[in-house]
């Protein structure tokens, strides 16, 4: 193994998203490595040491956001990328406090992914909308953001919501509505 290579951590629950992905930036000349639950990324931070790492909002039964704070604890200048499927703007402003460079939404493919990493600060550029968010969407965000403020547990969440725990569950296992 050549240890000229960046090293890159790739955690994902969906293991075919993350072979491929890692091929891909193996084919760039990366060293990955990945992890598919947080206890393997656990392990692998400790082991790996990545300078880089993609890490998915949900993991099956965690957030990604625990391992932001894990993988800055181990080095600080470990450059971050969370990558998700359920954005919301809650979990965008925590996954950047918490130290994560970019926050982008699934699908993203390697130059997206990439390109991201190389980004140097923020987007100006950025056109912003004329719209008010869509009342469904104001939703999603207020459920993410009370969410995040009970650390994941849904039952918690639901009652300072004040609904049931199913319809919560129910409505966060839909994808969140366009805004």
């Amino acid at each position: 193994m050549n240890d000229n290579k960046t090293k890159m951590l790739i955690i994902d629950d969906d293991e075919v998203f993350c072979s491929v992905l890692g091929e891909a930036f193996i084919r760039r000349g990366f060293d990955v490595r990945s992890a598919h639950t947080e206890e393997q990324a656990i392990q692998k931070i400790d082991d790996f040491e990545p300078s880089m790492a993609v890490v998915d909002l949900r993991l099956e039964r965690s957030s990604g956001l625990h391992l932001i704070k894990r993988l800055k604890e181990k080095n600080e200048s470990t450059k971050i990328i969370m990558l998700t499927g359920y954005a919301s703007i809650a979990t965008a402003v925590e996954a950047v406090k918490l130290g994560a460079i970019q926050y982008i939404t699934k699908p993203a493919n390697a130059d997206e992914i990439l390109a991201a990493f190389i980004q140097q600060g923020a987007d100006t550029a950025v056109k912003v909308s004329d719209k008010p968010l869509s009342v469904k969407r104001l939703e999603w965000e207020h459920m993410q953001k009370v969410l995040l403020e009970c650390n994941g547990n849904v039952s918690e969440a639901a009652r300072q919501l004040n609904m049931h725990r199913r319809t919560l569950q129910r409505k966060l296992a839909k994808r969140p509505v366009r805004y």
